[in-house]
């Protein structure tokens, strides 16, 4: 299984956050062929997503589900297994250690890529405190990350502000995938910890995930094209 991207283009994963298949496809029709993949998120997978998954894959599209599986061990390694037939290569679990080690063994031999995620981009440190968990979310962050790798994972799912520090605590070989991405000028959204393209990139990720810049575009190809042009002068 191919872990790191080799073009500029495979980095760009395009979130399909819309509420039906319907409108997916179209998003699809409109952007294949200028980004790398395509993260199928909770929303959409509650309204057929996993169907969409395969059919997507069958197409030759890469997908990223974005299930972030949290569950006993066996009930996430049984998870797994099912989404496997998916097709997907990507798969988010929420990186606690047994959680990330029962996913990591049920992908063992196979073309899936299991991602911790640490803590949420749209958390900072006062989401934690009122959380009951101990922050500052850097320190957070790079303890789950540690014993999410430890304990299997493929790569991590983390905000462009902690991936300088992960990439030098982790090594070069550790996949680190950003959201939270804005190109200059968007808006922010419920996102808290976001970055541009050029910063996650220079600041060592390997995947950026995009969303809202791409779909509320009226030209959506011509936005993702140009998010791919600001990627790969940043390489």
């Amino acid at each position: 299984m191919r872990l790191k991207p080799s073009q500029p283009k495979d980095r760009l994963i395009l979130a399909l956050d819309v509420p039906t298949v319907t409108e997916a496809e179209a998003v699809v029709s409109e952007t294949s062929g200028v980004v790398g993949a395509y993260k199928i998120g909770l929303e959409l997978i509650y309204a057929g997503g996993i169907d969409l998954a395969r059919r997507l894959t069958a197409q030759g599209e890469t997908v990223f589900l974005d299930a972030k599986l949290l569950d006993i061990d066996n009930t996430v390694a049984n998870a797994v297994r099912s989404i496997l037939k998916s097709g997907a290569v990507m798969l988010t679990v929420h990186a606690y250690p047994k959680a990330i080690a029962a996913a990591a063994e049920a992908a063992l031999g196979h073309d899936l890529m299991v991602l911790g995620v640490t803590v949420l981009t749209s958390m900072d440190d006062a989401d934690l405190a009122e959380a009951g968990l101990v922050g500052p979310v850097g320190d957070l962050v790079a303890s789950r990350a540690q014993k999410a790798i430890e304990n299997g994972a493929d790569g991590l799912v983390c905000s462009a502000q902690e991936v300088a520090e992960l990439r030098n605590r982790l090594g070069s070989q550790v996949v680190l995938v950003t959201p939270g991405i804005r190109p200059s000028g968007s808006e922010t959204g419920d996102q808290k910890r976001v970055t541009t393209p050029t910063d996650a990139i220079k600041a060592g990720a390997d995947y950026l995930v995009v969303g809202r810049p791409i779909l509320n575009a009226d030209d959506r190809r011509a936005a993702a094209a140009a998010i791919v042009d600001e990627i790969a002068a940043a390489l």
